[in-house]
């Protein structure tokens, strides 16, 4: 059974006291709960004991013990005899919006709804399928027609490109959890973007490696100087960065900057790893960096999640022939191949990409635009960057307050992903990551819904209905 430790989520419940008017063992309950919903706290891990967790906190036992007594009776935790308590999820049925849409309004995803040719390029999948079925149907590195699609795609972006280059994957989150389980061991240090895409910490992390953070933000960017001395003081074996409209704070690195980490990676010894998933993702039209590749070596990963659908769970590797050789080798521990069809689909959408990418431009500027006018009418003491590209936008609320407003919202029918999902050991409570790409109506029952929960945490303590939600 898994196990957390007092010092570690002591560490994630970091400001729980200073961020609510509630009794002190409720206010510990809900921020605890809220790690369990928003799997910081995976289901099934046996949390600290009372009197450990206590002495890190700096609290009685009798207000753990309050607050451990609280979750359970809320369905969030399983006290087993000789195991202590485990967090786990109520048996809930989600709650109604309105009288005409039952269930949750989801914000927490970044993602699109599917463009309308993918189900003509299914049908014609289908139709081509049947050259494949003589084949065994294990696919562990991709067929040859969408590598080919992809290399060429990398270089009509100025990245000279193989098929040899080229690995198809489960969608972008497989590739980052084979490359780290490749190329990193127990101890090594890896680089990371602070905030970041939570999935790819954990995926780091189960190799039990330790995350180096490097701060980016939306006024700044990438704090230059921590990244070089991150590099050159702790060496790291891996470096993972989203270069183009980072997540969640849309800033696209500048190419100066590129240059220079990809040069100081060299010189240590450093595999930079570049998450492209929303590289393509522009939205005001202007001049945008070649990939990361183009200025050093870097591996690179992407996937059709965020432009096409995230239904089609197909991504790709780009990398140097005998590192695509080591993750043939190394995948077969995971999984033994990509669906064929998913890949003719993804392969027969490919020659019209720029024209899919055309109808994004444009969802995700009609989206982004009124989400901002919607935000600056409702919350104008909210900061709210204007983001030229990516899925979503990163929001100063001013106060210490995401974890807060995300329970609040829950109850209103509104799921939100909150700032310390996004950061190491619970940073970013000021923050909270909206994304842009939903219509008009969504957004207004989203602003909506916001508006109720800011009044909530104004008046006291929060009542959270239980739902688990994953960020993408």
């Amino acid at each position: 059974m898994a196990t957390i430790s007092a010092r570690i989520l002591a560490s994630m419940l970091r400001d729980w006291r200073e961020t609510s008017t509630a009794p002190a063992y409720v206010a510990l309950a809900d921020r605890i709960r809220l790690l369990i919903i928003d799997g910081r706290i995976p289901l099934g891990t046996r949390i600290p004991a009372e009197r450990d967790l206590a002495g890190q906190l700096g609290i009685s036992r009798t207000t753990v013990s309050a607050s451990y007594a609280e979750l359970r009776d809320a369905g969030y935790l399983d006290s087993l005899r000789g195991s202590g308590s485990v967090a786990r999820l109520p048996h809930r049925a989600p709650i109604s919006i309105d009288s005409t849409s039952a269930g949750y309004l989801d914000f927490s995803k970044a993602a699109l709804p599917a463009i309308p040719a993918i189900a003509e390029a299914a049908r014609t999948a289908a139709l081509e399928l049947p050259a494949h079925l003589g084949e065994s149907g294990f696919d562990p590195i991709g067929t040859p027609a969408l590598r080919a699609a992809i290399a060429d795609r990398y270089t009509s972006r100025g990245l000279p490109t193989e098929p040899e280059q080229i690995m198809v994957t489960i969608g972008a989150q497989h590739a980052i959890a084979l490359l780290a389980r490749t190329l990193l061991s127990r101890g090594d240090s890896a680089l990371v973007e602070s905030p970041s895409y939570p999935h790819a910490f954990e995926a780091l992390r189960l190799t039990g490696a330790r995350l180096v953070p490097v701060n980016v933000t939306t006024d700044e960017g990438w704090d230059e100087a921590a990244l070089e001395q991150a590099l050159q003081r702790t060496s790291p074996a891996l470096g993972y960065v989203m270069p183009d409209f980072h997540n969640p704070t849309g800033r696209t690195m500048p190419v100066a900057l590129r240059e220079k980490m990809l040069a100081l990676a060299a010189a240590q010894g450093t595999t930079i790893i570049a998450d492209e998933t929303m590289a393509e993702l522009s939205i005001d039209r202007g001049a945008t960096p070649l990939p990361l590749a183009a200025y050093g070596p870097a591996i690179m990963i992407g996937s059709v999640g965020k432009t096409v659908w995230g239904g089609v769970r197909i991504g790709w590797i780009r990398a140097e022939r005998q590192v695509i050789q080591r993750l043939v080798r190394a995948r077969g521990a995971g999984d033994l191949g990509t669906p064929i069809l998913e890949q003719l689909v993804v392969k027969n959408l490919l020659p019209d990409f720029d024209a899919i990418l055309a109808v994004r431009r444009e969802q995700l500027r009609t989206g982004r635009d009124y989400l901002e006018g919607a935000l600056a009418e409702a919350f104008p003491q909210w900061s709210v960057p204007h983001v030229d590209g990516g899925l979503t936008t990163w929001i100063n609320l001013g106060s210490p307050v995401s974890s807060q407003l995300t329970l609040a919202a829950r109850t209103e029918g509104l799921l939100l992903a909150a700032g310390p999902r996004f950061g190491i050991d619970g940073a970013f409570e000021r923050f909270l990551r909206i994304p842009i790409g939903y219509s008009a109506e969504e957004t207004d029952r989203a602003i909506a819904a916001l508006t109720n929960a800011w009044a909530a945490i104004a008046r006291g303590p929060l009542v959270e209905q239980g739902f688990l939600a994953d960020v993408v």
